[in-house]
């Protein structure tokens, strides 16, 4: 027996809890970012320089998906509210996995909240969590054809970040056929080549993002 009905409403519950964590996340005036990458993509490394370059203009928490908190410890340490949303080894996070995460943050205290997603390239892709921004980061050494292989993603993404860029010298990237693959399926994203060890392209992401932080901070004055 088909099991699409069956797949159509788990996702139609999904979409219903991620509108009322966006409504959450706007009672509270901060800004939501969906991380979403493959193992290896450079998540964490993406929010550690976020947080490096916006943690006096802005207040920043970090929610991750995984099974350990490894990848939070760095951030605690450093005075950054965070919270382990325990997967139980899945393959993503859900709408409610993060609703029933949120009173473990106090929203009200933040001006930006960074959720990292499961490393995944395809179940993240289906699930709304309520977000106001999906951050899709792709990797040099990933090879340039991931866009033709998981066009769900890259559809879905407000942002496309290509990190590593410092290898591109001695990987065979073909820059042009990635970006055709994502214009294709998302015309004009907007879309930043960076190098979290070196730091290039940083300087434009964070000031695109810093612009979309203060739209949301101004709607909230």
């Amino acid at each position: 027996m088909p099991n699409i009905p069956v797949v159509e409403t788990i996702l139609n519950v999904n979409d219903q809890l991620a509108e009322k964590n966006r409504a959450i996340f706007d009672r509270a005036g901060l800004l939501a970012l969906n991380v979403m990458a493959s193992p290896g993509g450079g998540k964490t490394s993406v929010i550690a320089r976020i947080i490096d370059t916006l943690r006096d203009e802005a207040r920043i928490g970090v929610m991750d998906g995984d099974i350990v908190a490894l990848d939070l410890e760095g951030f605690a340490a450093q005075g950054i509210p965070v919270s382990l949303i325990n997967t139980g080894g899945n393959c993503h996070l859900d709408a409610n996995m993060v609703h029933s995460a949120l009173p473990t943050m106090d929203l009200d205290a933040l001006d930006l909240l960074i959720i990292e997603n499961v490393g995944n390239l395809i179940c993240p892709a289906a699930f709304k969590l309520g977000s106001h921004l999906n951050v899709v980061i792709a990797s040099v050494p990933e090879g340039s054809d991931k866009p033709y292989k998981y066009p769900a993603m890259f559809r879905g993404a407000d942002v496309l970040l290509l990190n590593k860029m410092d290898l591109a010298a001695y990987m065979d990237f073909d820059v042009d056929y990635f970006r055709y693959g994502v214009e294709v399926l998302n015309p004009g994203v907007a879309f930043f080549p960076i190098s979290c060890r070196t730091g290039e392209g940083l300087d434009a992401w964070h000031a695109w993002l810093r612009a979309r932080l203060a739209e949301k901070i101004q709607a909230r004055a």
